[in-house]
């Protein structure tokens, strides 16, 4: 099945690249937003990568399973870019003294239940490498295997394992920081901790 759906697309036929499209569209979408934290930016990313998946169709391997990881290999390097492109913006708003008009789809993000813990673990995952951030989103987020993983970076397998390693440590630490009292919250597993304290206080 993947064979034949691989090669129509390298030859360009537009119905299979409709079928790829309605197969994986959610799932680089929900990607992206949980990577940025931001609706819009996500359905630009979205956009940006089947436009790169179809300019670069004929450089599909012929051979293999889901086209996803293809695909979010495509997506990481569409966010490479975004994250680049956002922080020249804000050098030149800077320059310019302009406040830059506000992001008013954040808002939504913003009213979802677990609005703060994406929050929390979207700045987590700004303070990671780049190259551990983008092995933890894949696997982690986007349900990706090693193998998998590994292909949409194209890097060694044993490569992926150390890099999810240390970020799944770097980010149950950072995320544990993000969550503290001084941000307005406390992790789960320290209410009964913090509120016996308290009461020691008093």
């Amino acid at each position: 099945m993947y064979r034949n759906l691989r090669a129509r697309l390298r030859a360009g036929d537009a119905a299979a690249f409709g079928q790829v499209f309605d197969d994986h569209a959610r799932d680089v979408h929900r990607h992206a937003l949980r990577t940025t934290g931001s609706w819009a930016t996500a359905e630009d990313v979205v956009s940006l990568t089947f436009y790169e998946a179809w300019r670069l169709r004929e450089r599909l391997l012929p051979d293999g399973d889901s086209l996803l990881p293809w695909l979010l290999g495509i997506a990481t390097n569409v966010l490479r870019n975004t994250r680049r492109a956002a922080r020249r913006h804000s050098a030149a708003l800077a320059r310019l003294h302009i406040e830059p008009v506000p992001d008013f789809a954040d808002e939504v993000v913003d009213r979802m239940r677990d609005a703060d813990r994406l929050a929390a673990a979207v700045a987590a995952l700004s303070r990671l490498r780049p190259a551990d951030r983008e092995v933890f989103t894949l696997c982690v987020w986007s349900g990706l295997d090693y193998a998998q993983a590994a292909e949409a970076l194209g890097v060694p397998v044993g490569t992926v394992r150390s890099r999810l390693s240390r970020a799944r440590a770097r980010l149950r630490d950072l995320t544990e920081r993000e969550l503290m009292p001084s941000h307005g919250q406390v992790p789960d597993g320290r209410i009964s901790a913090a509120r016996s304290h308290q009461e020691r206080n008093r």
